[in-house]
């Protein structure tokens, strides 16, 4: 079975290459196509903080996508984890997600921080983020996970 999937959209970015960390430091927008979505998709979005973005990891090559374990980053400190206990870009079906704060919008051009993807990136979908559709119960994760994301926004 393959699954065809069209962009609505692309990033704008201060970012040009991918990069670890110092994600928070950036500026960014998704520029929505006329012919993917409607002048009026984005109205009411302005409303919510915060968008979930999925997008498509297009720079990652195929001969580098991973489908086993490995030790993210390389660190040697940090124990071997199969590609899906971990956010690495080079996954199977090179998909993105990420929580970005809202900015504002401007026709068919959101404005976004904290958004962790680079220049041309194509959109797959942007959501409202819900309090509802967040972690029920208690949240956790390993220790390297929280070491792994220490400098990722702030840098």
């Amino acid at each position: 079975m393959s699954i065809e999937i069209v962009p609505i959209g692309r990033v704008t970015s201060t970012r040009t290459a991918p990069g670890d960390d110092g994600w928070d430091a950036e500026s960014s927008a998704i520029t929505f196509d006329p012919e993917q979505v409607g002048p009026e998709a984005l109205v009411g979005l302005e409303d919510f903080s915060h968008v979930e973005v999925i997008f498509h990891l297009d720079r990652v090559r195929p001969e580098k996508i991973e489908r086993e374990a490995r030790r993210p980053r390389s660190n040697p400190d940090w124990p071997r984890v199969g590609i899906l206990a971990q956010r690495g870009k080079n996954r199977p079906n090179r998909i993105g997600a990420t929580i970005a704060r809202v900015v504002g919008v401007e026709g068919l051009t959101l404005k976004l921080s904290g958004l962790d993807a680079i220049d041309g990136t194509p959109v797959l979908d942007v959501k409202p983020y819900m309090v509802e559709f967040g972690p029920r119960g208690d949240v956790r994760q390993p220790a390297w996970a929280s070491e792994l994301m220490e400098d990722y926004w702030q840098g």
